[in-house]
């Protein structure tokens, strides 16, 4: 009985990519979502797909320190280390929520894209903001 050969690409060999040859991403998005209990980084490719997370909550801040400042760089800082090792030329940021790490997040992003050589083209805000509200009674 033959022996069936396994596709390269297959989820049963374990390994979906190529390892010897890491992705190279010419652009990315930067997503800075801030609650005002949380702060959420992520970074994506053109094409949509996630490139690396990262929160203050898997950051190891528990409880009311996962708002705070600090707590936004540090998820900044290591969601944007993955990126930088890809080879990461342009970058766009989008802001939203109303939480105290959006400037924070941003101010990392700034400095580890001016250290790796990073262009960031835009930085804009899409923080969800009502035209004219409910219909009062």
């Amino acid at each position: 009985m033959a022996k069936s050969i396994p596709k390269i690409g297959s989820r049963k060999t374990g390994r979906i990519g190529s390892r010897k040859h890491p992705r190279k991403i010419g652009k990315g998005f930067f997503y800075i979502q801030a609650s005002f209990n949380n702060t959420i980084v992520t970074s994506i490719d053109v094409r949509g797909q996630v490139i690396s997370w990262s929160s203050a909550g898997s950051c190891g801040f528990k409880g009311t320190r996962r708002g705070t400042q600090f707590a936004a760089e540090t998820a900044a800082g290591n969601a944007i280390q993955i990126v930088v090792d890809q080879g990461t030329q342009r970058a766009e940021v989008r802001i939203k929520g109303p939480g105290l790490g959006r400037d924070a997040a941003l101010r990392a992003i700034l400095v580890a894209s001016r250290k790796s050589g990073i262009l960031l083209r835009v930085i804009r805000d899409v923080t969800p903001l009502p035209h004219n509200g409910c219909r009062a009674l």
